[in-house]
């Protein structure tokens, strides 16, 4: 008899730990209905663009296009990667998008006027960032001056210091290789399809030994039915991304052949898995959702909560150094507009695009990624249908808002459910 009874039990446990893929579809709408959508809009979004774009303009799925896609909003992709640590905060940093100029400033003056080596300016560069960083999340932090006041004031100044790193308003040329080729060069297509297989390799196995810590310690796993969904769907996209990349196209392949994925894609790729694993793996990533949900709650549960926004913010003005150096990339110089413009903007409403919230405590950094392509390829269609940069800053915005409402009606969603 106690056999027999114990059978029923040892089924139920083994259906909780291996749920069928119907049964994860079907978790996952009802977390959706609950007001967890996560990245499903920009997804959407995404696909409901590029169908819009590629019927009205065939050209738009062009390799030639396709790869200009990427170089286009690698440096604001980073930028958001940056914000997105601060949002998770619930605080907003304004000065972002010139911060990237101010350290991009520095990049010019230390390769050209004192000829230092590359990889030395670049950490200037950087180290650059983590400084302002740390002053304006120590004025945030120590301080108590509201993120909103402080970064906008810096938003203000760092506009006269890139006048005066530049002198004044000249365009500052750079000719280093290296650097020139971080926006502007290819891998080799062989060198495409390794990276390819690493990924996809890489994806499956972390997939597969998370399902197995899972259901080791008693917790319901992911069944193979669905990594195999997941693996199998990554693999379908990204082979066709390096396939479409690895086809020419130069005008003229005879003079000059362009193949091959854009060197800033593993950049991005690297800085992915470096800030995912930081968040999702650390001490530091879970006092960082424990502050942006509830910094008082945080503080009385011993976390450092000043030094988490400083630390927040050192991250977010070091990626914008690195977003700054992609830009001088891309455009081969430094002036006073490096940083300016759009940026701010395109990157902020790449971050909650994305998915990540403005009230803090939800968000992710492939967040900035999949905003980072929904403005992207706004700007570039709206480009290639001959718009201006008025419509281009209208859509952006509709877009934006948008995305903040979606985000304010999920909070209620969940709330509600929560209460009920």
């Amino acid at each position: 008899m106690n056999k027999v009874k114990e059978l029923p039990g040892e089924a139920i446990a083994t259906a909780a730990q291996a749920p069928s893929i119907g049964h994860s579809v079907r978790a996952y709408a009802e977390r959706v209905r609950g007001g967890d959508m996560g990245a499903l809009p920009a997804v959407l979004g995404l696909v409901v663009l590029c169908t819009v774009f590629a019927i009205a303009r065939p050209s738009f799925l062009s390799p030639i296009n396709f790869a200009n896609l990427f170089t286009q909003g690698a440096a604001v992709t980073v930028i958001a990667m940056g914000l997105v640590f601060v949002l998770l905060l619930g605080e907003i940093d304004l000065s972002a998008g010139f911060a990237s100029g101010v350290c991009a400033a520095v990049l010019a003056v230390t390769l050209t006027s004192l000829g230092l080596p590359w990889y030395v300016c670049v950490l200037a560069a950087v180290a650059t960032g983590a400084v302002i960083g740390v002053v304006l999340g120590s004025l945030v932090a120590k301080v108590g001056i509201p993120s909103f006041v402080v970064t906008l004031a810096a938003f203000l100044a760092f506009q006269g210091l890139v006048l005066v790193l530049v002198d004044e308003g000249k365009n500052i040329s750079i000719r280093d290789e290296v650097i020139v080729a971080i926006a502007g060069r290819n891998l080799p297509p062989w060198l495409g399809w390794g990276l390819y297989a690493a990924c996809v390799a890489i994806y499956a196995a972390v997939q597969l030994v998370r399902a197995r810590r899972r259901a080791g310690r008693g917790l319901v796993a992911d069944p193979l039915s669905l990594i195999a969904v997941r693996v199998g769907s990554l693999a379908v996209i990204a082979g066709l991304a390096v396939y479409v990349l690895n086809l020419e196209r130069s005008r003229n392949p005879l003079i000059t052949s362009l193949t091959g994925v854009p060197i800033v894609v593993p950049v991005i790729l690297a800085l992915l898995v470096l800030w995912t694993f930081v968040l999702r793996r650390t001490a530091f990533g879970r006092h960082i959702y424990a502050v942006g949900g509830n910094a008082e709650a945080a503080r009385r549960a011993g976390i450092a909560v000043d030094r988490i926004k400083v630390s927040a913010f050192v991250i977010c003005s070091a990626m914008a150094a690195v977003g700054g150096v992609i830009a001088a990339s891309r455009a081969s110089s430094v002036d006073p507009n490096t940083g300016g413009s759009s940026v701010l903007l395109y990157a902020v409403g790449a971050a909650v695009i994305g998915g990540t919230s403005l009230f803090g405590g939800k968000g992710r950094v492939v967040d900035a990624i999949l905003g980072g392509a929904v403005v992207a390829v706004i700007e570039n269609g709206m480009a290639l249908m001959g718009y201006g940069s008025s419509v281009k800053y209208l859509v952006t915005g509709c877009v934006l808002l948008l995305a903040a409402g979606v985000d304010a009606l999920a909070r209620k969603r969940a709330a509600s459910a929560g209460l009920r």
